[in-house]
C-alpha cells in the first residue's frame, strides 16, 4: 500500500518541521484535503511550500502555500 506524505519547505527549498504534524495518508485525496485544511497554520509555522510524495516518488511540488491568486471566495478589488 502506498504512503502519501508531504515535505515542508522554506521558499529556498530548505526542509522545515511543520507547525501541524501530518499523518501518513493512504490516498492522494486525503493528503490534499489535509493540506487544504491546515495550510494557514503551516504558513504561520514557517513553511512556504510543500511537495507531495508517494513513497519515495515526487508526485508534484514544490507548491506554494501562499494564497496569491487562489482565492475564489471574493473577487479582487478593481484598480489601484
Amino acid at each position: 500500500m502506498a504512503a502519501w506524505t508531504w515535505r515542508f519547505e522554506k521558499s529556498d527549498g530548505t526542509e522545515v518541521a511543520p507547525a501541524v504534524q501530518p499523518e501518513e495518508f493512504t490516498t492522494q485525496g486525503d493528503a490534499e484535503s489535509w493540506v487544504g485544511e491546515y495550510w494557514k497554520q503551516l504558513v504561520d509555522g514557517g513553511a512556504d511550500q510543500v511537495t507531495l510524495r508517494e513513497d519515495d516518488k515526487v508526485i508534484y511540488g514544490p507548491m506554494s502555500l501562499h494564497a496569491e491568486d487562489t482565492s475564489t471566495s471574493s473577487p479582487s478589488p478593481a484598480g489601484d
